[in-house]
């Protein structure tokens, strides 16, 4: 397959590498820079050479921010049998785009990226197909996927920003909280650290990707759950209730399917 990869950044240089092996690549960067550290792979610069190239599936793989604005700028030089596809972490406007574009579309969405993952092992990971997706595009990401063995989902557009705003948007708003709080310490425990470790991937990440998150459909639910349950715990911290915070712990453990080690007296 002609694969054209769009974006020369952390994903798109990981992609490039991962698929250069089995199919023809290209990777197009108006940034020639960028562009220095791919092997295997033609190097595009400019829309002239898209139109030469003549790929059978384009990957979008640009920010968040520039995902559309990018499909609007290629497209005019992609053949019309080109699936073109996206990898976007939100998916909120993406689906009314492809629905309105004229072009098959496939939809996935990789969980993990450079920042938190080792990209040499992902076997602990999972990725998101959009259901809505070209039936041929889907195939394709599934080989894919399952190739770097992936645990794979299927999700509707709706189904799939409101499991990023479970998955996503509540860590990293506790993150955040955290980190708005934390002072530097000179011997700070473990969990301190993980903690730390955590934030500052977080922090690593482009702000528009984080402000996406937080501002997406759902999210603001979540946030308001976790709002909630820091009032229900200063309530029991000020009552000074230990029975009561027993049993709020060992609700808690239930969620994660641990045992309740904490009795209540």
């Amino acid at each position: 397959m002609r694969i054209l990869i769009m974006g020369a950044g952390k994903m798109g240089t990981w992609l490039a590498d991962a698929l250069c092996r089995k199919h023809n690549l290209a990777i197009l960067d108006k940034d020639i820079e960028k562009l220095k550290f791919v092997f295997n792979t033609e190097r595009l610069t400019t829309f002239d050479q898209v139109t030469a190239f003549r790929p059978d599936l384009l990957i979008n793989a640009v920010n968040l921010k520039n995902t559309i604005p990018a499909f609007k700028e290629i497209l005019p030089y992609l053949p019309k049998s080109c699936i073109i596809s996206d990898i976007a972490s939100v998916k909120n406007g993406i689906q009314k785009y492809y629905n309105e574009c004229g072009f098959r579309f496939t939809s996935t969405h990789p969980m993990f990226g450079p920042t938190f993952s080792s990209l040499m092992d992902l076997s602990s990971q999972h990725a998101i197909i959009i259901e809505e997706s070209d039936e041929i595009g889907k195939l394709f990401f599934k080989d894919f996927y399952n190739s770097l063995n992936l645990t794979i989902h299927e999700y509707s557009f709706k189904g799939h920003d409101k499991t990023i705003a479970y998955s996503l948007a509540t860590p990293f708003s506790s993150t955040i909280v955290f980190a708005a709080c934390m002072k530097k310490q000179e011997a700070p425990g473990t969990t301190f650290k993980k903690h730390l470790s955590i934030a500052e991937g977080l922090f690593s990440e482009d702000n528009y990707l984080i402000s996406e998150i937080l501002f997406a459909p759902h999210s603001t639910r979540q946030l308001e759950k976790i709002k909630n349950e820091l009032m229900n715990l200063l309530d029991i911290i000020g009552d000074k209730d230990s029975k009561k915070l027993h049993q709020y712990l060992n609700n808690i453990k239930s969620n994660l399917n641990m045992p309740s080690l904490i009795h209540n007296e």
